[in-house]
């Protein structure tokens, strides 16, 4: 992942992309890997990092989804099902098996989730690992030892995926980049290029230097997720738009509320969805509510009333009750749903992907979720070759294993490069780079420096959110390793003083909001 070899690529007039994709989250990197893996020639650009919008702000799992199982949506589930078996196939080393309890307080929920579990695995297949059982009373507190005893009949056991999912997008970006595809961050799409009103290619801004780029491309490709309405206006400003937006909200407590390793789902809020409380990273997750929004800004924040809602709910199930004071982090995401007339609310909007063509060629991908990234990368190649004129050439994804050379094996408890054997040598060669940057935590001063060499980190929000996950982990950690992490990234990278102060302003600012609102 070199932004400078890429850059120099961009600033080539001879140069013709068979795809630009505009998007660094989970479906666009899906199309870039897809694409590079077939042998075309890929270009994705992202205006902010990689996965800082929707992508990187999941509830960390890889799963059919029983909520829609709920729904009667059984071919949305069978098709992610499918792909979660792919996942694990195809990168183990950071997509695991976890399993959940679902806590049961009257007798004849035992039967109703126990038969409804029983079709999640059938639906799953061979590839579904351990089957679902119903569990007693006595079962379901060894499992869940923190539970509320109280009314408790019994439980039943399932299993499903977890990842990180910006450790996951990285990994594609990676593979990507192995199969040739260049991808750059901080690149923003400004207008697009056209002839005789067919769209041609893109204009492009670096942010951080603000010279722009005319880019061509025999396809363009629109993945920006909840964005993904303002691309299509560039083209045309009168079009309807196709997302609906929502806002998803997770809070991260310690371990003692949920110790262990099995995952707790709460069968129903009082706002019908599904709840989850799972172990990440020697934390509990918590997550994740449902709110119609309007505006999509970069950095959504949760409401008081959100946090309250979660608290209340994850309170109900446990023996001690977590307070506001509890919360480690708070973060919310936006959710780029499918717009469909006479559905208001959109806890009920599909979550399948659809594909649009506009009269200038633009290739519109719109909805889906993390767990069919790969299923909508494939189906977005199919139209963008007819689109383009490509030589067909077929896609290989569903056997191809995800890079990870710089990530630990899943479930090993470390979160530090420092698992990989190259970044062992390149601590060896470097020792005082093993020093870490917080005593909580395995992330190391090594770590900030292979973040910005090797997976174009380049701002320390990129580092403390995404290259490592302190800043969802733990915001007042993240905060107190903020200056030393900014003073790395700043040497690394030869910026001045002044772009420290102002980077580690901007940090503190941001992680603001993070903290819990009115803790």
């Amino acid at each position: 992942m070199n932004r400078e070899l890429t850059l120099a690529e961009l600033a080539d007039p001879a140069i013709t992309w068979d795809l630009v994709v505009i998007g660094g989250g989970a479906t666009g990197m899906g199309i870039a890997l897809d694409a590079a893996a077939r042998g075309y020639r890929l270009l994705l650009v992202e205006q902010y990092d990689f996965g800082k919008g929707t992508s990187s702000r999941s509830t960390k799992l890889i799963h059919g989804g029983v909520r829609y199982l709920q729904q009667g949506n059984f071919s949305l589930v069978l098709e992610a099902l499918k792909e979660r078996g792919i996942l694990w196939r195809n990168a183990p080393q950071l997509v695991g098996r976890l399993a959940f309890v679902v806590p049961l307080y009257r007798r004849w929920q035992l039967l109703y989730y126990g038969m409804g579990l029983k079709l999640y695995d059938l639906l799953a297949g061979k590839g579904g690992g351990e089957p679902s059982r119903i569990l007693t009373r006595k079962q379901t507190m060894e499992k869940l030892p923190e539970l509320e005893a109280h009314g408790l009949k019994g439980g039943v056991l399932y299993y499903d995926g977890q990842f990180d999912d910006t450790r996951l997008l990285i990994s594609l970006a990676q593979t990507a980049v192995e199969k040739g595809a260049r991808v750059v961050n901080y690149m923003q799409v400004t207008g697009l290029l056209r002839e005789q009103q067919h769209v041609t290619g893109v204009m492009v801004c670096d942010t951080e230097t603000q010279k722009v780029y005319p880019v061509k491309a025999r396809v363009v490709v629109n993945a920006t997720g909840v964005f993904l309405d303002t691309i299509r206006k560039m083209e045309d400003s009168r079009v309807q738009n196709r997302i609906t937006g929502s806002r998803g909200t997770h809070l991260v407590l310690d371990r003692e509320f949920l110790p262990g390793d099995h995952a707790l789902l709460i069968p129903r809020t009082d706002d019908g969805r599904v709840l989850f409380a799972v172990p990440w990273h020697n934390r509990v997750l918590v997550g994740t509510t449902e709110i119609a929004v309007s505006s999509y800004p970069s950095e959504p924040e949760a409401s008081y009333e959100e946090v309250v809602f979660l608290l209340e709910h994850i309170g109900r199930y446990l023996r001690r009750s977590p307070s506001i004071m509890d919360i480690q982090s708070v973060f919310a995401g936006l959710r780029p749903l499918v717009h469909h007339k006479g559905k208001r609310a959109t806890a009920w909007l599909s979550r399948e992907h659809s594909l649009h063509v506009s009269p200038g060629g633009v290739l519109s991908v719109a909805g889906g979720k993390w767990t069919t990234y790969r299923k909508m990368a494939e189906d977005t190649l199919r139209l963008a070759i007819k689109l383009g004129k490509l030589e067909h050439r077929p896609c290989i994804t569903r056997g191809l294993p995800l890079s990870a050379y710089d990530v630990p094996a899943f479930g090993e408890g470390e979160d530090s490069a420092s698992e990989s054997p190259m970044f062992r040598q390149f601590l060896a060669e470097n020792p005082s780079y093993s020093e870490l940057l917080h005593p909580s935590f395995p992330y190391r001063v090594g770590d900030v420096v292979w973040a910005v060499r090797h997976a174009m980190a380049r701002t320390p929000e990129d580092f403390l959110a995404r290259r490592s996950r302190l800043l969802f982990l733990d915001t007042r950690a993240a905060m107190q390793v903020a200056p030393l992490v900014t003073r790395l990234m700043a040497a690394e990278l030869g910026h001045s003083a002044t772009w420290e102060k102002e980077m580690l302003d901007a940090f503190m600012f941001l992680a603001q909001k993070y903290l819990p609102p009115g803790g």
